[in-house]
């Protein structure tokens, strides 16, 4: 029987020689990841169910991240922090990015500037961003994660999604999920981007296309040759936005460069482990099937209030702006930030512009890329850029009112985040726009949104 990737990866955690969409299988999981805002909520569900005295069931695939309510002085994000820490001690979990370096107890204190982290050297940032940067990402693996964008992993050839409290504490108990299996749709990306367009082009492209549930609990696998120009960022981008069309999980075929990352992430990292490549057998079936011409697409908005309102970057340009954020899992990558930096290069920014790197290796990447003499970083600064080192989700879920970048009030903001549903990121009346880095930065110079081709020398 012929088996598209999702299909295949799953049969093998089944232990059984195939499976059919539809039907269910408990799967067996090879890592679990949990963040502070479900942390501890999986963490409460765990004990009563197993016991208070229970113990994971493998340590060394529980991988625990705090990253959303970090840098707020709210003192219940701040306790969530400590919830999880108080778990991992007990529990001789490894892979713990703390906060802190002291296992004291964590407080933000909004009095610091902006321009010093206030955070350890075991902190590593937004979860979906660090879990393959630290080495814990794996072609043929299955990855879930107390979060709708931990599809992002599907970059890397992996069976990777988002899940409950509820079932996020059955795994922890016992290392396996019953999932029932989706139909896969396939999109062929064939061809190449034009200047000026980005991988966030492609997948609000795609949404606009199937709508916001047009996928929904299906797997969207990508393939075809325009996926071999495609940077890892750029398939991180494209699998973490699956989600917005309803997607259970989003996938690339693993290639030689899936490999290089991967395996050069876990040898930095020491998260070394065996993995085994699939691929989706020829002649498999998909319940749809999509042709992507990358060299056709345009700078690409979706409007307000939701994924799917798409249109062009070029015939919105009468939509005036408050705000410019650049930032988040989708957004907020080294390679998304120097794309941003090429636009407004020379120039100022003439609205508000926050920017929120997605890790602290992020930070030091941008720190540290010389541009002609200046870093990235200095760039987006001198343009009036309002940055800050503390690496996290930030506004991109709201988030207490002291968040950087929130929207307190009823905005118009143009953004490099994944989600712009009534209040995602604040204030219930902000008018939240989606783009690519590039056109974000255009917006940003122009205070209305704008098409990045009109600023790229």
């Amino acid at each position: 029987m012929k088996m598209t990737l999702t299909e295949k990866i799953l049969a093998r955690a089944s232990e059984v020689s195939h499976v059919i969409p539809g039907d269910s299988a408990m799967v067996s999981v090879d890592i679990l990841m949990t963040h502070d805002v479900c942390g501890p909520g999986t963490i409460g569900v765990f004990k009563r169910e197993f016991g208070e005295d229970a113990r994971v069931w493998d340590p060394e695939k529980l991988v625990i991240i705090p990253d959303h309510y970090i840098f707020t002085s709210d003192s219940r994000s701040n306790r969530n922090v400590d919830i999880l820490r108080e778990f991992v001690a007990d529990q001789g979990v490894r892979y713990f990015y703390d906060v802190i370096d002291d296992g004291g107890v964590w407080r933000f204190d909004p009095n610091k500037s902006l321009a010093l982290p206030q955070y350890g050297e075991q902190y590593a940032g937004v979860c979906h961003i660090a879990l393959p940067e630290k080495g814990h990402t794996r072609p043929g693996e299955v990855l879930v994660g107390t979060d709708s964008h931990t599809c992002t992993a599907g970059a890397f050839g992996e069976f990777a999604t988002g899940i409950g409290n509820t079932d996020a504490a059955f795994v922890m108990g016992t290392g396996r999920i019953l999932l029932r299996i989706p139909e896969t749709m396939y999109f062929r990306l064939v061809g190449e981007l034009s200047g000026g367009v980005m991988a966030k082009d492609i997948i609000l492209h795609i949404i606009g296309d199937i709508g916001f549930d047009g996928a929904t609990y299906k797997a969207m696998q990508f393939g075809g040759e325009g996926v071999a120009a495609m940077s890892m960022e750029d398939r991180m981008t494209v699998a973490n936005m699956g989600v917005e069309a309803g997607a259970k999980n989003a996938v690339f075929e693993a290639d030689a460069r899936t490999h290089a990352f991967v395996d050069a992430a876990a040898q930095a990292n020491g998260t070394v482990r065996p993995y085994e490549t699939i691929e989706p057998d020829v002649g498999a079936r998909y319940v749809y099937e999509s042709t992507v011409d990358l060299s056709s697409l345009e700078p690409t908005v979706a409007m307000h209030p939701d994924p799917s309102q798409r249109t062009t970057a070029h015939a919105c340009r009468d939509v005036k702006l408050d705000r410019a954020y650049i930032g988040s899992c989708t957004g907020g990558k080294t390679g998304d930030f120097e794309a941003f930096a090429r636009v407004v290069r020379g120039k100022r920014v003439v609205i508000d512009t926050f920017g929120v790197p997605a890790t602290p290796q992020v930070v030091r990447e941008l720190k540290a890329t010389e541009n002609g003499g200046r870093s990235a970083w200095d760039v987006l600064v001198e343009a009036g850029v309002n940055m800050t080192v503390s690496a996290g989700c930030a506004a991109c879920l709201g988030g207490p009112s002291d968040t950087f970048g929130r929207l307190n009030e009823p905005l118009s903001c143009i953004s490099t985040t994944n989600r712009n549903f009534p209040g995602r990121m604040g204030h219930p009346d902000a008018r939240i726009h989606l783009a690519s880095p590039y056109t974000v930065a255009a917006s940003a110079l122009a205070g209305h949104i704008a098409d990045p081709r009109d600023y790229l020398e």
